[in-house]
Parts: structure tokens; C-alpha cells; sequence
């Protein structure tokens, strides 16, 4: 089993930053896919950035540019670096994992399905106000 524990939430002014932490601990012995979802105030859940086991990256087209993800396999973390944030990115972000093969379809392509990730925390409150 994997744990996955999210940190860095809170309330920022809009144009401010944030740096999301995701720990994974458990059965992490093999590198994982990771992403970051979020889901606002009567919103369906999205994907905003995910890394691959071999670090290659992709975002959200809402967040390219302002979004950075990146992650230590040393310390089981992944980090999502949130600059220039909306008002309307305030959500409950969640850190995702999958370890082992990639479930359906080429990474690059579906790394925003949330029925690839069999792992999920528990969630970080980010609040953006105008």
C-alpha cells in the first residue's frame, strides 16, 4: 500500500504564490507517475500537472508558464510550484500516483485521466482572493 500526504495549501492573494509538497510513503520502491489534480467549488475535478517516472512533465493549458512540477525521488516528493495564481484556482488540490506500468493509452496523451492513478491523498486547501 502507498500513502500519499499533501502539504502547502492556504490562502493567498490573487498574483501570489504557493508550493504544494506531495509524500508518498508505503510500497514506493519503484518509480511512479505523478500528478496533481484540483477541484474548485462545484466543479468536476481536473488535471493540472503531471510528471513521469522518467520526469517528463505536462500541464494543464490554463496553468503552462505560471505551474511547475518536479519531484525528489530521495525524499518520495513531488512539489507543484503555483505562481501567478487566480482566484478561480481556488480548490482542493490532490497529489495522484501510479506505480508500475502506465494504465491506459500513451502517458504524454492521457496523464490527466484520473482512472490511471490508483493512489490519492488527501488533499490541500488553496484559496486565492481578489
Amino acid at each position: 500500500q502507498v500513502q500519499l500526504v499533501e502539504s502547502g495549501g492556504g490562502s493567498v492573494q490573487a498574483g501570489g504564490s504557493l508550493r504544494l509538497s506531495c509524500v508518498a510513503s508505503g510500497d514506493t520502491t519503484s518509480r511512479g507517475y505523478m500528478g496533481w489534480f484540483r477541484q474548485g467549488p462545484g466543479k468536476e475535478r481536473e488535471g493540472v500537472a503531471g510528471i513521469s517516472s522518467g520526469f517528463s512533465t505536462s500541464y494543464a493549458d490554463s496553468v503552462k508558464g505560471r505551474f511547475a512540477i518536479s519531484r525528489d525521488n530521495a525524499k518520495n516528493t513531488v512539489y507543484l510550484q503555483m505562481n501567478s495564481l487566480k482566484p478561480e484556482e481556488t480548490a482542493q488540490y490532490y497529489c495522484a500516483a501510479r506505480f508500475g506500468p502506465w494504465g491506459v493509452g500513451n502517458w504524454y496523451g492521457t496523464w490527466y485521466d484520473q482512472t490511471n492513478y490508483n493512489y490519492w491523498g488527501q488533499g490541500t486547501q488553496v484559496t486565492v482572493s481578489s
